[in-house]
């Protein structure tokens, strides 16, 4: 059996994460999508002040993933649920993130709510290459289209070492997992045929998949990817009782991961290595009390405003960049 835990031993070490923001949302009602409950008039009481905090919080959750294992704030963030460009902005120029050289990748989705995904990347340690959208083709029983979020691929220069990221957010459980469990598979489907496009012109490409799948490590779609592909996923090992990146009737789920190629483990050939892979759950991120204390800190639990971060803790790896010698 392959030791995941890595050594750590190496201190040019880096974080690469993962983030649903649970609905970072402005608080304006978009004519073209479904978010008129995050708006200042509605019940919800969406207001500039809750927005101000909410970006806050995220922003300094951000800044203090991996922080023990390497000293530094994250190199890339993967995130999801984030409703536009102006919200990401507001978010690298938040009192946490704003020393820091971020920048971002986002394209407007056709997503009903109008939640997407995006990456967060340090400008000083990664540079990118090419950026690309892919839509997920879904139908409701009527047989008209179905918006979901796209996926997200992002090909650049980590530290000089090309590699490519692939940040989802499938579709959720709301309406039943079998009844929903077509779209997942739809989606999972597509991230394949991006793996093999990128792996049809370089077959030793490097990849990391992350995202919100709505599904355990252990559940078909995920381990379709994992084995068809030879991938490996350091999150299987991570789910217990006790704890998960989400809880849902007060059981753990570990729907939020990060899995990537071979390669990026197998240090005689790999100029990225593995160290290590964790959920990002700080004592700060958790409800601190009551029957539900030490799930996450929501924003809303239905209409209740509770000021906390998100429904979902981060992920993250951790990797060392061990360059070619001279």
């Amino acid at each position: 059996m392959t030791d995941l835990s890595g050594t750590l031993n190496d201190n040019n070490l880096l974080t690469v994460a993962f983030y649903n923001t649970e609905n970072l949302f402005d608080i304006y009602d978009s004519e073209t999508t479904n978010d008129s409950d995050l708006t200042p008039t509605a019940d919800k009481r969406w207001t500039l002040k809750r927005y101000g905090r909410k970006i806050n919080n995220i922003g300094f959750a951000i800044s203090k993933i991996g922080m023990l294992e390497t000293n530094k704030h994250p190199a890339l963030i993967g995130l999801a649920e984030v409703e536009n460009e102006s919200v990401i902005k507001d978010l690298i120029s938040s009192n946490h993130l704003n020393p820091f050289n971020y920048q971002y990748v986002h394209f407007d989705s056709k997503d009903e709510r109008g939640i997407d995904v995006a990456l967060l990347y340090n400008a000083s340690v990664f540079k990118v290459e090419t950026a690309s959208p892919f839509f997920i083709e879904l139908y409701n029983n009527a047989g008209k289209p179905d918006y979901t979020r796209d996926i997200l691929l992002v090909t650049g220069f980590l530290d000089s070492v090309k590699i490519h990221i692939i940040i989802n957010h499938w579709s959720s459980r709301r309406a039943g997992e079998k009844e929903t469990e077509h779209k997942r598979l739809a989606a999972s489907n597509k991230v394949g045929d991006i793996i093999a496009t990128i792996k049809s012109t370089d077959s030793d490409a490097k990849i990391i998949i992350m995202g919100d799948f709505n599904e355990d490590p252990s559940s078909f779609n995920i381990k379709r990817l994992v084995d068809g592909f030879q991938l490996v996923n350091p999150m299987t090992a991570l789910r217990t009782y006790s704890r998960g990146t989400s809880n849902h009737n007060r059981q753990w789920n570990v729907f939020d991961q990060i899995f990537f190629t071979k390669n990026i483990l197998e240090s005689e050939t790999s100029h990225i290595q593995f160290e290590k892979a964790d959920i990002f759950d700080a004592n700060f991120l958790k409800k601190s009390n009551g029957k539900y204390k030490g799930s996450p800190l929501r924003t809303y639990v239905g209409k209740k405003y509770h000021g906390g971060y998100s429904d979902h803790f981060p992920v993250y790896i951790t990797l060392s960049i061990k360059l070619p010698a001279k």
